[in-house]
């Protein structure tokens, strides 16, 4: 009798909680009609979409009212049904939510892959939202921001699943340093980005749409927007402003992103069930640890490992930390165990390397794939001499570098090395070489050449760095050479009534590459008569 009892208990719950749902999405489709005038506006896609523009007229704007979750949220089996019901914000029926709900509409495959992308990943940030008490709608910036991918980097030097620049990334605690990026760390970025929205809603007096198009283009953009509408006497809402065109569609994204999981069982448009499940546990390490042994200890692939903590730039854990790795919840006990196995001064290899002649620490910590900094902890060294005969400690991997799929090294041969249309071609960076100078001299893509090197336009180049590069046209040998042959290294000694202007205009260079080349020399002296300057100059130009 106590088991059919059970059931039958069961059984209403399951009965109370559907009619629950079916009156929620009744409510949903109740939605107030507004009048609203658009202009025109051009719709940027993310990577996957092209360039549209939208033409069409603007109907009334449908303002629909969210009601509260049918049941605790810990019940639904899928998080993304968890974050539907919970929607809150405002969808307007206008030409720029259109325009993106057609293009996601249309491309269900990215949809799919998208939001099945999100796995490991969903619970963790549904669950900080709510105890946050922010809008839901949020778990779906990811998509618009990196498409979920926590390795995402952008052309404006944006990393990781939320992209954070460097200075934001820094302003909000995520360390940058050549062991690790913290803008790419799973769950620091996360509460950082929570963070930063937190405090852009609190600036622009809890409109979410003014906060998410300042989290897109800055805070300073989008205030001046502001004032200038006040000025003219316009309206300040985000559809009134003049914003940048990424900007102007940015927005619009999350709130098309939001109307297509709100009404996905009506449309029957695909999206991926993920587990309402925790997902992943931290695990402390107390010290630095080699990757490779890591997902040995957890009983994982180094792609497996990689999925959660794609924040190390290469084969080991920071030496200062932080000092824990994010793991399955499965397989966080046995990482646990077999970590005990392992004493905390064997958790990275070491090999012993005789100094030769003409090493430098920073030579050898490059050949080894280490920093300086580790290689002078361990060895105990306060300066930077070192002494050929003598022999040091060297910190190295525990298996071939390849293994480590996602270090920098790995990513950067791997974009390197994929095939696309035209002949490859290898160079070396010249000193005073940017992305702009190569771009114009191979006649490529500014954006492309650095894509295809795993970098932003914007990136600082180092003289002798490799570059590949993809041109429609071989490039011959004497014309990789050329621009070596004709460039010269020239010391120019300064003469009365010469200024950097005049030297600039002299030799066809800009200012800031003579500021470049003469970094002794500040801009903001007078030239003394007399005074050497290093100059790079075309020589088949007449002077």
């Amino acid at each position: 009798m106590k088991s059919i009892r059970y059931k039958n208990n069961q059984q209403e719950n399951n009965l109370t909680r559907n009619i629950a749902v079916i009156i929620f999405v009744l409510a949903l489709s109740a939605c107030k009609t507004l009048q609203t005038n658009q202009t025109p506006a051009l719709d940027i896609n993310s990577q996957d979409a092209p360039l549209t523009r939208v033409v069409e007229a603007t109907p009334p704007l449908q303002v629909c009212h969210a009601q509260p979750a049918p049941a605790d949220p810990e019940s639904y089996w899928d998080a993304w049904q968890r974050v539907s019901y919970q929607l809150s914000l405002n969808v307007p029926d206008n030409r720029r939510v259109r325009a993106q709900k057609s293009w996601y509409v249309n491309h269900p495959s990215y949809l799919k892959r998208v939001t099945k992308r999100a796995e490991p990943y969903l619970y963790f940030i549904v669950n900080e939202l709510e105890k946050r008490n922010l809008p839901l709608e949020l778990a779906l910036l990811p998509i618009v921001e990196s498409a979920y991918d926590p390795f995402a980097y952008s052309h404006g030097r944006a990393s990781g699943m939320w992209q954070f620049i460097p200075g934001t990334g820094k302003g909000y605690g995520l360390a940058q340093n050549w062991w690790y990026d913290g803008r790419r760390d799973v769950f620091l970025s996360t509460h950082a980005a929570l963070d930063y929205l937190s405090y852009l809603n609190k600036r622009f007096k809890g409109d979410w749409l003014l906060a998410l198009a300042a989290y897109n283009s800055g805070q300073g953009n989008v205030s001046k927007a502001i004032r200038r509408n006040k000025k003219k006497g316009k309206p300040i809402d985000f559809w009134s402003l003049k914003l940048p065109k990424e900007t102007k569609a940015y927005v619009p994204k999350l709130l098309a992103l939001a109307d297509i999981l709100r009404t996905q069982r009506e449309t029957n448009i695909a999206w991926s069930e993920v587990s309402n499940q925790p997902y992943f546990t931290r695990v402390a390490t107390q010290v630095q640890i080699d990757l490779g042994l890591a997902a040995d200890l957890s009983e994982q692939s180094m792609k497996e490992f990689y999925q959660l903590n794609p924040a190390f730039n290469h084969w080991a854990t920071p030496p200062e930390g932080p000092h824990y790795l994010l793991l399955p919840i499965e397989k966080a006990a046995i990482f646990e165990r077999n970590l005990k196995t392992i004493p905390n001064n064997e958790r990275i290899a070491y090999k012993r390397y005789k100094i030769k002649q003409g090493d430098s620490l920073i030579s050898i910590a490059n050949k080894f794939s280490t920093s300086v900094t580790l290689l002078k902890s361990t060895n105990n060294i306060r300066g930077n001499n070192i002494r050929a005969g003598k022999s040091l400690l060297i910190p190295v991997a525990s298996k071939q570098r390849e293994k480590y799929s996602k270090s920098n090294r790995q990513r950067l041969l791997a974009k390197q090395n994929t095939k696309r249309a035209g002949q490859k071609t290898s160079i070396r960076v010249a000193k005073g070489d940017s992305f702009w100078t190569i771009s114009r001299r191979y006649q490529v893509n500014l954006r492309s050449l650095a894509s295809w090197n795993n970098m932003a336009p914007t990136d600082p180049l180092k003289a002798g760095q490799k570059l590949v590069l993809w041109t429609k046209q071989p490039i011959k040998h004497a014309a990789l050479m050329d621009y070596q042959q004709k460039t010269r290294k020239i010391h120019y000694k300064v003469r009365n009534g010469d200024s950097f202007a005049r030297i600039a205009d002299k030799f066809n260079v800009s200012l800031s590459k003579i500021k470049t080349w003469n970094t002794s020399l500040s801009r903001n002296k007078y030239l003394q008569p007399g005074q050497s300057l290093t100059l790079f100059v075309d020589v088949t130009k007449q002077f």
